[in-house]
């Protein structure tokens, strides 16, 4: 909308006072959409003068594919070959080399594949054969007061088993509520999830 109240006013007044006119727009802006500069053609990169030959690019890939270094990296195939005394290239002129055929950058070597997870379920089919608990943390009444709400449920009715507010969580407070909520229960050892 600026632009064409400035395309406008050129003609009387000329681009820069428009442009001062209507503010929020430079000149610049407004002569290089007049005349958008020509899309330049990339330039061709000259070769490299120590650029590999094509015999010498063929005999890197020819010790990367070998059954000797087949799995390992290109750095552990360069120091390898380091050690006995043979320097075909550095590192990254040989990941350069995979990358250019074909995906050949990757991991190297043979990898295990894990086995799908499966998301355990437990399901409830009656009272008091799965129970689930929580203990969750309540503002007090002052501040850095905490109580701790111990909540035990039954699966499958969503009755409430026992519950306990504490001033702290511990360990031997929620295996007593178990323990409490069991006997009132009259729960038999090993038959509870």
């Amino acid at each position: 909308m600026i632009e064409q109240t400035v395309e406008k006013l050129t003609p009387i007044i000329g681009t820069r006072p428009a442009c001062r006119a209507v503010g929020g727009v430079s000149p610049a802006t407004i002569y290089r959409r007049r005349r958008p500069p020509e899309p330049r053609a990339p330039r061709p990169r000259a070769t490299p003068d120590r650029a590999l030959t094509e015999p010498e690019r063929q005999r890197v890939l020819d010790t990367l594919h070998s059954d000797r270094f087949v799995d390992t990296s290109p750095e552990e195939t360069w120091a390898t070959l380091l050690d006995e005394g043979t320097y075909l290239c550095s590192p990254s002129t040989m990941y350069r080399l995979l990358r250019g055929q074909h995906g050949g950058v990757r991991d190297r070597r043979h990898q295990l594949t894990h086995p799908a997870y499966a998301k355990p379920e437990l399901l409830a089919e009656r009272p008091n054969e799965l129970w689930s608990w929580d203990v969750s943390k309540l503002k007090g009444p002052a501040k850095w007061t905490y109580y701790y709400l111990y909540v035990m449920l039954d699966v499958f009715s969503r009755y409430v088993v026992a519950w306990t507010v504490q001033y702290r969580e511990t360990g031997p407070i929620a295996s007593e509520l178990i323990e409490q909520a069991a006997g009132q229960q009259q729960i038999k050892p090993r038959i509870l999830t």
